[in-house]
């Protein structure tokens, strides 16, 4: 030290350090330019506007048959991904319906992509990025070629994206994994490796393209060389059993009961749902249904004494029937409805009110009868409902839905039912800060009516009830006690402005902050909070939709981009009447209970609306919200994360659909074979799927369907894009 000291006093020294310095810090300034002129390019996702962008019908689609020469990459990058996707959809379903209709048999099998044609691709798209940053300093003026470089970053994104933030609960997302099942039904997760899928995450300046402690799913979606040995689930709740619903208990407990909210297992389900044991038979076919179905179908140990409690369920030999004049309403449920537009004629069944939630499902008469006024009620069966009346209720071919309704919020957006019922629903409304009448406020639209009718309240019961309505400002129209059905109802009105909550004395419950959102539904707990209601002209919820069915084709003012939802309403229209109503050998008299499991804007729904048929349409939750404008077209439909059980029973549904569902999930669910396992559980034995999809995801997929032993109906494919159809055999291990 003492050496280096006097060194530094002489003045050569001091000015060779000096040097050396000022020559460190020009190479990292030049170290720092570079990096940063390479990352600039990396841009990070904000929105999902382009997902389920649609194409207009008479846009020319690919033709996948004849070779065409490459051309520039500025050309082809002009149309989003999901442009080119419903292209080739549309030119697809053509060339399906050509060589299906009039034949036999359906023989075309999925193309296998290969290896050799994946490097390839992958090389050639290493190339175009190459030539891009070169040309990244020229581009100025043009804006086109800017679109679409924004546009291709969007993309990519959005398939390295691994964490999503749902509705303020951020969600993991794990790698893929491979799967060996054992003899008995156990997973073992054996982590896959690939080294060119690693390579790609490093762009060429050898930046990470990871965003955080993330990383790219690795491997394909499906491990075209796993083995599948499927056997029966030892679950105590047997054939009804919900995964996310039930908990099973210990030996010497109680076999089974109901979460209080939403749990499902830390394992996905990966064993079938057996048959009910005293047999199982093809569900009554639609509209005989109404009537009559199968009491083995829906049998529950509790069902026999509550059908001896009540008279408008009987059993006769073999079915479970519905005599039509007895209901849970005395006078019956035509005069109840009758008596409810007396009380309030600004209620017209099947004109301004097109949607309505049963809370709790007693009699699935009173969605029968709005039925035949072109009402469509969903009917919402609660935690505790230990009858399953819900499962009544799907087997006659009404919508219903099973939920925990306790602490956390509903699974649909704000503001989107016309009408809220609950008959004698025993639902302690008043309870906790009035928290569960607060989500009946959320949901129901500004204006929309609150239907409560009982039997026997309790005086303290109405007047809480009573005090609570007052404080969340709901107007009570009418209050009446029907003699006839002997039951007391009361009508309230949601309000259609803010201005009455400023007039309140006791500002109890407060207004909820600006930046809650009210559309969070998934995983978010009941908020005892007043929403505001929507002013501006441009929000949704300001304006009563369009009686039905011109809502079905309207387009409110505050609905951006029209023409995509215009353009998706023709595409699946030529679609279902080219292909899927005639093409697919499917007996469109045995469908009745149909799900969408990736809805964009009800397209699809929308396209089957003169069949006799409904249609629950799910948004998956890491998609973009679309669900309140199928609320607004006046359908149905649920928020739902795939990686997870649906909320209903098994053997619920007829016919399933899923468009691009897979791929849009590879970075998300642990084991994405779960999903199979779970749309087997849902789908009635005899039941259909048609799924749409990219033909790698495809090939395995037909394989894993094989191992369940359904039969492969059809598969065709034209390039990359693929339709496989199939249906579930009544086979069981």
């Amino acid at each position: 030290m003492a050496r280096f000291g006097r060194q530094a006093k002489r003045p050569h020294g001091f000015c060779i350090k000096m040097t050396a310095v000022g020559v460190l810090g020009l190479c990292f300034i030049f170290v720092w330019s570079v990096f940063s002129s390479s990352s600039s390019l990396t841009t990070q996702r904000e929105s999902f506007d382009d997902i389920g962008e649609p194409v207009s019908e008479n846009t020319k689609a690919t033709n996948f048959g004849t070779p065409t020469k490459r051309k520039e990459p500025e050309k082809r990058e002009e149309l989003s991904k999901e442009d080119k996707k419903l292209k080739v959809e549309t030119d697809l379903v053509e060339k399906v319906g050509k060589k299906v209709n009039g034949s036999a048999t359906v023989s075309p099998t999925l193309q296998h992509s290969k290896r050799k044609d994946r490097k390839e691709a992958v090389n050639k798209k290493k190339l175009k990025h190459k030539e891009n940053e070169k040309k990244g300093t020229q581009v100025s003026g043009n804006s086109e070629d800017e679109e679409s470089r924004k546009e291709k970053e969007v993309q990519e994104d959005e398939e390295e994206e691994e964490v999503v933030v749902i509705d303020g609960k951020e969600q993991g997302l794990d790698r893929e994994a491979e799967v060996d099942i054992d003899t008995e039904g156990r997973i073992d997760l054996v982590e896959s490796v690939d080294d060119e899928s690693e390579e790609k995450l490093e762009d060429e300046s050898g930046e990470s393209k990871r965003r955080g402690s993330t990383r790219k799913v690795k491997g394909p979606l499906f491990d075209p060389k796993a083995h599948y040995n499927w056997k029966l689930c030892s679950t105590r709740s047997k054939h009804n059993y919900i995964p996310c619903i039930d908990i099973e208990i210990g030996a010497g407990k109680l076999h089974s009961y109901r979460h209080t909210e939403r749990s499902c297992p830390r394992t996905p389900l990966m064993c079938l749902i057996p048959l009910p044991h005293e047999g199982y038979g093809s569900p009554v076919q639609w509209p005989q249904s109404k009537m009559q179905i199968l009491y083995k179908n829906v049998a529950h140990p509790k069902l026999a004494a509550y059908i001896k409690q009540h008279s408008w369920l009987m059993e006769a030999g073999e079915y479970l029937t519905f005599p039509q004049n007895q209901s849970e309403f005395g006078g019956g449920v035509l005069h109840y409805l009758e008596s409810i537009e007396e009380m309030v004629p600004d209620i017209e069944w099947g004109k301004n009110i097109r949607l309505v939630l049963d809370i709790g499902c007693s009699d699935s008469r009173f969605g029968n009868s709005l039925l035949d006024k072109e009402v469509l009620t969903l009917s919402l069966g609660l935690k505790d409902d230990l009858v399953d009346l819900a499962q009544v209720t799907l087997e006659r071919g009404f919508p219903a839905v099973v939920s925990p309704f306790s602490r956390r919020r509903l699974p649909f957006p704000s503001g989107v039912f016309d009408a809220i019922h609950c008959g004698g629903c025993s639902v302690p409304w008043h309870s906790n800060g009035g928290r569960l009448i607060l989500e009946m406020n959320r949901i129901l639209r500004p204006g929309g009516y609150f239907i409560l009718s009982s039997k026997h309240d309790s005086i303290e019961d109405e007047e809480a009830m009573t005090k609570l309505t007052a404080s969340i400002c709901w107007n009570i129209l009418a209050h009446k006690t029907d003699e006839v059905n002997e039951v007391d109802v009361k009508i309230y009105q949601k309000p259609e402005s803010n201005e009455i909550y400023g007039l309140r004395r006791r500002k109890n419950p407060p207004l909820c902050k600006e930046n809650e959102n009210p559309d969070a539904a998934w995983y978010v707990p009941m908020k005892t909070c007043l929403h505001t209601i929507p002013s501006a002209i441009e929000e949704r919820g300001t304006e009563w939709p369009e009686e039905w069915p011109k809502r079905l084709e309207s387009y409110p003012d505050w609905l951006n981009n029209k023409e995509k939802l215009v353009a998706d309403t023709k595409h699946w229209k030529s679609i279902i009447d080219k292909s899927y109503l005639n093409g697919m050998g499917i007996d469109w008299s045995t469908i009745r209970n149909v799900m969408d499991m990736k809805a964009i804007y009800g397209g699809f729904a929308a396209a089957l609306s003169q069949q006799k048929v409904w249609v629950m349409n799910v948004v998956p939750v890491h998609a973009p919200d679309t669900l309140p404008i199928i609320f607004e077209r006046g359908l149905v439909g649920i928020y739902h994360d795939w990686c997870e059980s649906f909320g209903t029973y098994p053997r619920t549904y007829d016919l399933l659909h899923a468009d691009h569902l897979f791929s849009r999930l590879k970075n998300r669910c642990k084991q994405p074979v779960s999903i199979i396992v779970e749309m087997d559980r849902v789908l009635r034995p005899g039941g259909w799927m048609i799924m749409r999809d990219k033909v790698d995801i495809l090939n395995p997929l037909e394989e894993i369907l094989r191992s369940l032993h359904w039969e492969i109906r059809m598969t065709y494919a034209e390039a990359k894009e693929g339709i496989l159809c199939a249906q579930k055999t009544t086979w069981r291990p």
